[in-house]
């Protein structure tokens, strides 16, 4: 076993069972990429086993910190079936949940998803790269499942040294699956959508969504960033009587529209608009068109800190037009995926936008990622997923 040595002072982290390790950190030691390795503590002292991982700016990402525990398959098990009997504890109302949150779940860069009878997984790590096979296999053990599609071909595999792959892992098929989420229906292209395929992190603030439509009888609703619908499909739950879904991706709103439908709505109740968000919300606004709710749920603007000035520039200029477009006592969802933007800078940001409207508002809900997207306590950058429903005064 092959053994990496911190820094005197840098073993803090890895004390609080932080996982990540970065180079500034290590004195000396190497490994070859996956390769699971020992990390001692300056004067020797054992801290974790962890995956090497030489192309990566974390290049150690910790498996265990229990010094007799064995890295093996019946280790990759035993946190698989942990993920998932947990998620079995979890008020989840959809048959579309996530099984695997990396790091969360004591599995750093591995992600599974289930969309009814099949998985979806992104092996987006050196480590997790190195144990596929075996990986693969205990999911359908713990499973029960037959079908697993491989969807890691994220951009974070290149800054891991490894090439994008994707296609099926295990088993084969149609990559359409239709689940229910709440009392709806939607369809996954596990294939062709986003991510493992769908945008499973925001199922509560959808149903959060339809509730507050219903409560503050909004009429009239702006979905930005639309992507296939769900929002869109949440409003018309909630009695909408009509709804403008806005997206740049022509396939994403045909599968929007046909959400619509195949939830029994009007079609004459929803229009789709493959157009830029910001042109569009600019454009509204000079034919004076006004909204009861809107939707802001764009992508990742900052995925590090590193952007997170330029982000906030745009993050702002969105809510400032969102703002705008509210009627007063209209109600405002934004959100942000950036890892890069915490929720107190976002908090501020869209306090900004206001400021700019002029606009004013109440803080109605703050919401994140749905329950089986985990942060612990020890990880805090797991908390990706910013919201806030502020209700316009």
């Amino acid at each position: 076993m092959k053994t990496i040595t911190l820094r005197e002072g840098k073993d803090r982290s890895l004390r609080k069972r932080h996982p990540w390790v970065f180079p500034g950190s290590i004195a000396s030691g190497k490994a070859d990429p996956g390769e699971t390795v020992r990390v001692n503590a300056h004067d020797g002292s054992f801290l974790a086993w962890a995956a090497y991982s030489p192309a990566s700016q974390i290049r150690v990402r910790a498996w265990s910190f229990t010094e007799t525990e064995r890295i093996d398959a019946a280790f990759f098990e035993r946190r698989i079936r942990e993920a998932v009997a947990i998620r079995a504890r979890l008020p989840i109302a959809s048959d579309g949940m996530r099984l695997i949150h990396g790091e969360a779940d004591g599995l750093p860069g591995l992600i599974v998803d289930r969309y009814g009878d099949t998985l979806s997984a992104q092996f987006l790590s050196a480590g997790i790269e190195r144990w596929k096979a075996v990986i693969a296999d205990q999911l359908l053990k713990v499973t029960g499942l037959t079908r697993l599609y491989e969807r890691s071909d994220a951009n974070a595999r290149e800054l891991e040294g490894l090439p994008q792959v994707a296609g099926w892992l295990r088993g084969d098929g149609p990559t359409e699956i239709t689940i229910r989420e709440h009392d709806w229906q939607l369809t996954v292209d596990v294939a062709e959508g986003h991510k493992t395929g769908f945008y499973l992190d925001q199922r509560d603030s959808r149903k959060l969504f339809a509730d507050s439509v219903r409560h503050f009888g909004c009429r009239r609703v702006l979905n930005c960033y639309s992507y296939t619908g769900g929002f869109s499909v949440a409003a018309l739950a909630g009695g909408a009587e009509h709804v403008t879904s806005v997206d740049s991706s022509g396939p994403a709103l045909a599968r929007a529209t046909r959400h619509v439908a195949l939830n029994g709505f009007d079609a004459a109740r929803h229009e789709a608009l493959d157009a830029d968000v910001n042109a569009t919300l600019r454009e509204f606004l000079r034919q004076g068109r006004r909204f009861d709710a809107i939707v802001l749920d764009p992508p990742k603007f900052a995925p590090t800190a590193a952007h997170a000035e330029r982000a906030a520039r745009a993050y702002k200029d969105i809510n400032r037009l969102g703002f705008m477009l509210l009627e007063p006592g209209g109600l405002l969802f934004t959100y942000s995926c950036s890892g890069g933007i915490s929720a107190d800078l976002f908090h501020k940001i869209v306090a900004g936008a206001g400021l700019d409207a002029p606009a004013d508002g109440l803080i109605y809900a703050r919401t994140g990622a749905a329950p089986d997207h985990p942060m612990t306590v020890t990880f805090p950058e797991g908390e990706y997923l910013k919201g806030l429903v502020v209700l316009k005064r």
